[in-house]
C-alpha cells in the first residue's frame, strides 16, 4: 500500500504538471517554469545522436536557456566524451541510494550542467520499474532549476530507451540516409506507436550531403507511417550536413559548435536550436510521462 501510494502521488504530481503548463501556453510560458524536456534518440547507433545533444545543448545556452542533459545511454555513456569531462559519479549512484541527482551533476561548458550515465555496468541496462520511478522523483525536484532538459538516450528499442522517449515531451528521432537507420527509425516509431500509443515525433536527419538527401529520407518514413501506422505524425525539423569537422571535433573531445563555430554544421546546428525553440510545445497525454505512470499503476496495482 505504501508504495502504491507513493506512485500515485507522483502520478498526481504530474497531471497537475500537465494542467499548469497548459494555463502557461494560454497565456504565454514563463521562462523559469516547466522545463521543456526532449528526447533524443534513434533506431541504431552510429547515426551522430550523442554529437547533436552536445552540440543542441550548447546552442540552447548560447540562447540564454538554462540547459540539463541527462546522459540516458545507461552502461554505454557517451556524453563525457563530447565534452571532455570525467565525472566521479554517475547515474548508478543516485539508484543505489548513494547519491541524489543535484549531487553527481558535472558542469560543462556554457553553464551547461550534465547528468553523467555510467559506463560499462551491465546492471543500468535494465532499470527496474522502481528505479525508473526512482529518478522520476529525483528529477521532479529539479524542474524549476532548467528550461530545457535534453535526454540522451541508448540506440535501438530496450525498455530503457523506450521509458525514457515516453517520458519526454518530445521525442527528435535521428536517421541517415543509410537503409538500416531509415528501418530501423521506422521500427522505433511502429513499437512506440503501437504499443505505448505515442502518434507525434519529431524527424532530424543527420550526415547528408543535401536537403534533397534529408527529405527523401523524411519522405520515405512518413510514405511507411501513413501506410501502416495508425494516426502517427511525423514533423520533419531539419537536417545537419555532412562535416568532417565534426568528427575533428570529437577527436579533441569538444563539441563542433565550441572548436568550429563558423563550420556549416555549427550554424545549422544554432539555426535549428531556433527554429526548434520557436515550435509549438505539446500538452496533450500521448507519450507523456503522465501516461506511462498511469498504465504502470494500472498494470501493477489495479488502479
Amino acid at each position: 500500500m505504501d508504495q502504491a501510494s507513493t506512485l500515485r502521488k507522483i502520478v498526481n504530481s504530474k497531471a497537475a504538471q500537465m494542467k499548469k503548463r497548459a494555463a502557461l501556453a494560454g497565456r504565454g510560458r514563463d521562462q523559469n517554469e516547466a522545463p521543456r524536456v526532449m528526447a533524443v534518440t534513434s533506431g541504431k547507433g552510429g547515426v551522430g545522436k550523442t554529437n547533436i545533444v552536445g552540440n543542441l545543448a550548447i546552442a540552447f545556452a548560447r540562447m540564454g536557456q538554462r540547459v540539463l542533459i541527462l546522459d540516458a545511454d545507461l552502461g554505454l555513456a557517451n556524453i563525457d566524451i563530447i565534452f571532455g569531462i570525467h565525472p566521479t559519479y554517475n547515474i548508478g549512484h543516485v539508484l543505489s541510494g548513494e547519491k541524489n541527482l543535484a549531487q553527481i551533476m558535472v558542469p560543462g561548458p556554457e553553464g551547461i550542467r550534465i547528468v553523467p550515465a555510467g559506463s560499462g555496468f551491465v546492471n543500468l541496462t535494465q532499470l527496474t520499474e522502481g528505479e525508473k520511478l526512482s529518478l522520476l522523483s529525483e528529477f521532479e525536484a529539479l524542474e524549476d532549476a532548467f528550461d530545457i532538459v535534453l535526454i540522451d538516450t541508448g540506440a535501438g528499442i530496450s525498455s530503457n530507451v523506450l521509458y525514457f522517449n515516453l517520458a519526454a515531451d518530445e521525442c527528435i528521432i535521428i536517421a541517415t540516409s543509410e537503409p538500416t537507420s531509415i528501418t530501423d527509425a521506422y521500427a522505433m516509431m511502429k513499437v512506440m506507436s503501437t504499443q505505448y500509443n505515442a502518434k507525434c515525433f519529431k524527424l532530424l536527419v543527420n550526415m547528408v550531403n543535401d536537403p534533397n538527401e534529408a527529405k527523401a529520407v523524411f519522405h520515405n518514413l512518413s510514405q511507411a507511417a501513413e501506410r501502416f501506422l495508425d494516426s502517427v505524425l511525423i514533423d520533419y525539423i531539419g537536417y545537419i550536413p555532412r562535416d568532417d569537422r565534426v568528427a575533428g571535433a570529437v577527436r579533441n573531445r569538444k563539441t563542433v559548435m565550441e572548436l568550429y563555430p563558423q563550420a556549416v554544421a555549427s550554424k545549422k546546428i544554432a539555426q535549428l536550436a531556433g527554429e526548434i525553440a520557436r515550435m509549438p510545445r505539446r500538452l496533450d497525454t500521448d507519450g507523456n510521462i503522465k501516461f506511462f505512470l498511469n498504465r504502470f499503476l494500472n498494470y501493477r496495482m489495479g488502479a
